[in-house]
Parts: structure tokens; C-alpha cells; sequence
């Protein structure tokens, strides 16, 4: 393939995923983190800028799971 050739792809969503109201149907689930500054919970999606909403700081924890892990040692 020349380069003259190559197209870039577009920033369309193509297929029957397109929502004309220009929200993305597959934004995915939440995740929950603790602000490192003020311990406040702060929930991101996937593409969210990692930053708390209430103090601005940059160092987010993600939460512990609720689940019970349990770990087989041999």
C-alpha cells in the first residue's frame, strides 16, 4: 500500500452503535476511588481525567473489593 493511499480512520462511530444524540452507548461501568488529599469517593469512567472533583488532587486509591477472595498455597 503507497501512502498516498492510506486514509486515516474517522472519529465517527460507525455501525448500529451510532446514537445521533452523540452519547456513547458503550460507556462502561463506574469505578470507585478514595482521593489520597481529602478522602473523598470520586467514580470514573474509562477516559475520565484522573483528577478528584472536590480538591483537584491527582493521587486517586481504588477501593478494596467487598468479595471474598480466598487464595488456594500449596
Amino acid at each position: 500500500m503507497s501512502r498516498e493511499a492510506y486514509a486515516p480512520p474517522t472519529l465517527q462511530p460507525q455501525g448500529s452503535n451510532y446514537n445521533t444524540t452523540g452519547t456513547d452507548l458503550q460507556a462502561g461501568p463506574t469505578t470507585q476511588y478514595l482521593c489520597g488529599h481529602c478522602n473523598s469517593k470520586v467514580q470514573l469512567k474509562k477516559g475520565d481525567g484522573i483528577r478528584c472533583k472536590e480538591c483537584g488532587h491527582r493521587v486517586l486509591y481504588k477501593e478494596r473489593t467487598k468479595r471474598m477472595v480466598q487464595f488456594e498455597a500449596r
